[in-house]
């Protein structure tokens, strides 16, 4: 999910504390990405770890259960995202053992792939790092109006509590900082609510409101910034390196065995396909052939969750998602270096 704007820091971050040897992405593993030149960050704090042959790391102290779900996917530990935020700070990964959150032997593997780095966000990648987040809150409650729909409240209310419960703690000082008003209770208060009386009429409302709130929030960005093209395809990598993440969690021997897993990503790129239309029209007259590849990849991509109960089979592998999503990103970031190149002339 983070490729854009966590490249962007590791480049930043090696600049700063000479960690050249290691980038700082939190959940991507494709060190071939292309990186952007927009400057990220300020600072890094001195815990940074490094020497892993410039794989892309998690960052224990600040990812999002989603991000974390790398590593639940892959030891098979139950609620491992969950324990892993739970323990949090980190001074360094080896406190995942210290702290007795994973074994070493389970730590061995994926030792790789973490981090501890504490990066500041400044400039655009605050901002993609903002509506990224609330991209992620929006995902959530589009598969949970879906499952309201279908009648289907007990599924629909995990998607309810997420973004409140994994996300608006990541986003609340940026809320604070952009002015929005708060709405955490107006969230927590449509999750009670389908929690105790899921037919109660006050439901529909609530989640109206709820939805209203996120959009607020958004629009606390400046309008030309989120119709801006550049802008809004690091925001819809973000949310596809979400969803892939969460699909490959949601898998298990070609099956989904874990239907909120796929869920969550099903709204993750129902948004950003909803994003990359709002932005297709300029995308297509800045880069055709980006377009194209953009473009078909998302048709493609849809197709992966028919609907937001999940098919008996799994219509893709995992391995096919994320060509998909690599494919969509490659070719944003030709648009994203285009634009920046005529930004300069």
């Amino acid at each position: 999910m983070k490729k854009f704007r966590y490249i962007c820091l590791t480049v930043a971050a090696a600049a700063i504390v000479t960690l050249s040897s290691c980038s700082s992405t939190p959940t991507a593993e494709n060190s071939s990405a292309p990186v952007a030149s927009t400057p990220a960050t300020e600072a890094v704090s001195e815990n940074s770890h490094s020497g892993h042959g410039g794989k892309e790391k998690i960052n224990i102290n600040s990812a999002i259960l989603s991000e974390l779900d790398k590593f639940e996917a892959k030891l098979g530990v139950p609620a491992l995202s969950n324990k892993i935020q739970a323990s949090r700070p980190y001074g360094r990964p080896e406190d995942l053992v210290t702290k007795k959150v994973i074994t070493q032997e389970q730590f061995d593997q994926i030792k790789d792939q973490v981090g501890v780095q504490e990066v500041v966000l400044t400039g655009e990648a605050k901002d993609v790092d903002y509506m990224s987040k609330l991209g992620l809150m929006k995902g959530h409650l589009l598969v949970a109006q879906e499952l309201l729909d279908q009648n289907q409240p007990k599924q629909a209310e995990p998607h309810i509590g997420h973004p409140v419960e994994e996300i608006y703690v990541d986003v609340e000082e940026q809320l604070n900082e952009r002015k929005v008003k708060e709405f955490k209770t107006t969230l927590v208060s449509l999750q009670d609510l389908v929690k105790s009386s899921p037919k109660n009429s006050k439901v529909k409302t609530n989640f109206t409101s709820s939805m209203q709130a996120v959009d607020s929030a958004i629009a606390a960005l400046p309008e030309a910034q989120r119709s801006k093209p550049g802008f809004v395809l690091q925001v819809i990598n973000e949310l596809l390196d979400s969803a892939n993440s969460e699909y490959g969690a949601a898998l298990a021997n070609g099956k989904i065995t874990a239907p909120i897993e796929y869920q969550d990503s099903r709204g993750f790129v129902v948004y950003a396909n909803d994003l990359y239309k709002g932005i297709s029209s300029q995308v297509a007259q800045a880069d055709p052939e980006a377009h194209k590849a953009i473009d078909t990849s998302f048709a493609e991509l849809i197709k992966v969750w028919p609907a937001a109960i999940p098919p008996a089979k799994a219509v893709k592998i995992p391995n096919d998602v994320t060509k998909l999503v690599k494919t969509i990103e490659e070719n944003s970031q030709k648009v994203v270096d285009k634009s920046n190149t005529q930004a300069q002339l």
